[in-house]
């Protein structure tokens, strides 16, 4: 049976929005966030705004991705079947993810090191001499074509019917699977700690992001992300605004005794729960706030979702050239943030609309 999906509006200004908000996470690492990035201004968590809004997004922004991906994925196997389905992933996620680990990774690499007094030209070809090869913020595509292949995988190898979700699990459900998931990655961590990679994949962060794809993929049929009420939202949103005030306390009063990236101490163990609890929280808050009040689609909003991928991709070397040109410029760094911020976000989308005018490159982003 096939899910036809008709343009939704919300799900558009939601892709926008959470592509902002990629783009926005990486300037705040540049200007005193958390995080690991191409090129910094301020040290490494010296500002707790930035650092905050830092956590705050990387509970759930990425997760939220995954959950909108799988929501699409069983429709889009349903209208092609397996080896057609594959082979459109790898056109619209491989190539995109080969285009940047061997173009624009060592282009944006090449960039940064400009700071350094090294020249840009000589610099990218001599990047791709050393084989500077990593895919960047497309570790999403990367993740993302595992998904499908274990996607097709299980709907060729175990067939039968789809045992879908048709309503949002119980408050009490789903503060289980939370803490399942927050022990899960406690668990990881203990070997993976947050900001290590195993095949440029963060896996200590992946057991909410596996959850959360399959989620999708269970609730394609019934659309049910396009159904969540107030009543469902409300208090979830009150355990995302407690969590939000829990953070900078226990940091402030625990920030000594043990990392929260991973292993055997409490710290570790909070944010390992605090992780999927809050993201459950605002992923849910967010789905009801714009099926109620970002409903209605424009011609804007329409274009700037088609080019939502494709601003994702290029933003890395405009962010990048947009912070060192603006290094010198003597401002607050929440300042420069938002300036800078915000700058990349509109460079990025207008990037965008120019390589979907190549007829080649609109067939794949």
């Amino acid at each position: 049976m096939s899910t036809r999906f008709s343009r939704n509006a919300s799900i558009d200004h939601l892709r926008i929005v959470l592509t902002a908000l990629v783009i926005l996470h990486h300037t705040a690492i540049v200007y005193g966030g958390a995080g690991g990035w191409y090129w910094r201004q301020e040290p490494d968590g010296s500002n707790r705004l930035l650092l905050l809004f830092n956590a705050v997004n990387q509970s759930y922004f990425m997760g939220f991705f995954f959950l909108l991906a799988g929501y699409y994925t069983p429709n889009s196997y349903d209208r092609k079947e397996a080896w057609p389905f594959l082979a459109d992933r790898l056109r619209r996620l491989g190539l995109p993810l080969l285009g940047y680990f061997f173009v624009l990774s060592p282009l944006t690499i090449a960039l940064a090191r400009t700071s350094e007094g090294h020249a840009f030209w000589s610099g990218w070809w001599l990047m791709m001499q050393q084989k500077e090869f990593e895919p960047g913020p497309l570790w999403f595509a990367e993740a993302l074509l595992i998904f499908a292949f274990a996607y097709a995988a299980w709907r060729r190898w175990i067939p039968g019917p789809s045992r879908d979700l048709t309503r949002l699990p119980s408050f009490a459900s789903l503060v289980v699977t939370a803490i399942g998931v927050g022990a899960v990655a406690f668990v990881v961590r203990l070997a993976v700690p947050v900001g290590h990679s195993i095949a440029w994949l963060q896996l200590g962060y992946f057991p909410a992001y596996v959850l959360l794809f399959v989620a999708g993929c269970l609730t394609a049929r019934s659309q049910l992300l396009n159904r969540v009420t107030f009543a469902e939202a409300k208090p979830w949103t009150i355990v995302s605004i407690f969590l939000l005030v829990l953070l900078p306390i226990f940091i402030a009063t625990r920030g000594g005794q043990g990392s929260f990236h991973g292993g055997w101490n409490l710290n570790a163990a909070f944010y390992a729960l605090w992780d999927p609890l809050i993201a459950w929280g605002i992923i849910l808050t967010l789905l009801w706030f714009f099926r109620t009040y970002c409903a209605t689609g424009s011609r804007l909003t329409l274009g700037l979702a088609r080019r939502t991928f494709a601003a994702y991709i290029v933003h890395p070397p405009i962010l990048v050239g947009l912070s060192l040109l603006c290094r010198e410029w003597i401002v607050p760094p929440l300042i420069k943030f938002t300036v800078v911020g915000l700058a990349a976000c509109a460079c990025a989308f207008a990037v965008a609309s120019v390589l979907l005018l190549i007829p080649g490159l609109k067939k794949i982003l």
